[in-house]
């Protein structure tokens, strides 16, 4: 299991940055509120609110400003404040020699899958969940997300679905949104997926396309050894005029039609208003049955 930071406490300071895309300063008022509920101290990043074309600032400013919260001790978590496009055009500029000694909670999801990803790969937990501008959507996942980041175990159950893989496995919780964990592959980033649960999810994206990304993992080989695979939220997914003739069930059972692992879906995950906490990186398990499935981790 990698390494998880401490987990936050009453009191501690945590950081909001926009390393992607730009965003309204009010779009994160009620998150920052819901923060400071939490016993918080809430910092907010010049990147919240300014802009430079789609992007929340340049990109020096935009990594700069990640550095700072990076290398300073006293915040305890980076939390993003939107996703949009950004988060992997900065990682190889940042040093995380410091965050190594001294590591905190870096959290966000959809474009930042890259960012925690990157987290993995040094070794350490990151937290895939809501961030401060989607804190107005789900109370449920609002609240998982504090309790995974104040060290609370979970247990997550969720209903049966026709397409499920039944079957238990156990492994460290790993993924994101796909277009992200692939366009990882080869990068500093790339992490080995043997022997892990693999969380997925995407929004706005052709059939053929998911398709597409799904047979590049599948050809890096990052499919055939998994311990579980849990799908969340496929939103928006679209087709061609000339249908694809596969819905996004139908092409994941294909890429995992020769696998014995279980497969999950209709995990609460990804780009719908329900959108629980995961911390990557942590050892789980899960057990999926012809009544439903859970996740849960271990004391």
């Amino acid at each position: 299991m990698l390494t998880a930071p401490p987990y936050l406490k009453k009191g501690d300071k945590i950081a909001i940055t926009a390393p992607a895309s730009k965003l309204a300063r009010e779009s994160i008022e009620i998150g920052i509120q819901i923060l400071q509920s939490w016993g918080l101290e809430v910092i907010i990043g010049h990147t919240v609110g300014s802009k430079f074309h789609d992007f929340s600032d340049t990109l020096e400013n935009r990594t700069s400003e990640f550095q700072s919260f990076l290398d300073d001790s006293t915040i305890k978590l980076i939390l993003s404040a939107r996703g949009g496009y950004g988060s992997s055009k900065i990682i190889d500029d940042l040093n995380f020699d410091k965050f190594k000694v001294s590591p905190k909670w870096i959290c966000g999801f959809s474009d930042l899958t890259a960012m925690l990803l990157h987290v993995n790969s040094l070794g350490f937990q990151s937290l895939h969940g809501v961030m401060a501008k989607t804190m107005t959507y789900h109370q449920a996942s609002n609240e998982s997300l504090r309790a995974a980041l104040f060290g609370e175990m979970y247990l997550y159950a969720f209903d049966p679905s026709p397409s499920n893989k039944l079957g238990e496995g156990q492994g460290e919780a790993i993924g994101g949104n796909l277009a992200l964990m692939v366009h990882s592959i080869g990068s500093k980033s790339d992490i080995n997926y043997d022997g892990k649960i693999l969380f997925l999810e995407d929004v706005s994206e052709y059939y053929y396309n998911l398709d597409r990304m799904l047979v590049q993992l599948k050809r890096a080989g990052k499919l055939q050894y998994l311990a579980g695979l849990v799908v969340g939220d496929f939103s928006d997914c679209k087709d061609n005029d000339e249908p694809f003739g596969k819905n996004i069930e139908e092409i994941i059972l294909e890429h995992t039609s020769d696998s014995y692992y279980p497969v999950a879906f209709g995990f609460g995950f990804g780009h719908e208003n329900k959108n629980l906490a995961i911390r990557m990186g942590e050892e789980l398990y899960l057990d999926v049955k012809s009544s439903g499935s859970i996740i849960k981790s271990f004391e």
